[in-house]
């Protein structure tokens, strides 16, 4: 996992729709680079509903929520359709975003799954919170606040 305070590194993936999206593109707003294991599974269903529910509260703390898998993007696709996710879902099919991320060991062959990890990015780039994810439930209101008192300081 990258350590806070950490230069987040920058990436151009294709989203949802086949448009290629780069970190660099939110510069000035904050971002929650929220990495999750496979499409339409139950815990990233879980969690990125959570994230869904809760949109409006970090579109409110000009915060774009921006999900990666390895998944291809006819597969990121569908899950955002099926539970209608206002946020973009990115394509990282050759992993290569996994490992400068720490999702992937780069030692390895394709795993075909990220861990669960999550990064909060600020306007400037830099990683001010890392997650190693242990509850999907609480996860998207535990960075929700956390991006609210890193705003107020």
């Amino acid at each position: 996992m990258l350590a806070e305070g950490t230069p987040a590194p920058d990436f151009t993936l294709r989203d949802d729709s086949g448009q290629d999206v780069s970190l660099a593109d939110f510069r000035g707003r904050w971002v929650l680079l929220w990495f999750y294991p496979m499409a339409d599974t139950p815990g990233c269903t879980i969690e990125g509903c959570g994230l869904r529910d809760q949109f409006s509260d970090y579109s409110a703390a000009d915060c774009e929520i921006l999900g990666v898998s390895f998944d291809d993007v006819d597969a990121i696709k569908a899950f955002k359709e099926k539970f209608e996710f206002p946020y973009r879902l990115l394509s990282d099919h050759d992993e290569q975003v996994g490992v400068a991320y720490e999702t992937r060991d780069p030692g390895t062959e394709k795993v075909s799954f990220s861990k669960r990890l999550s990064y909060l990015i600020d306007p400037e780039g830099v990683v001010r919170k890392a997650y190693d994810v242990g509850d999907v439930n609480t996860h998207p209101s535990d960075v929700l606040g956390d991006l609210r008192q890193l705003q107020a300081a």
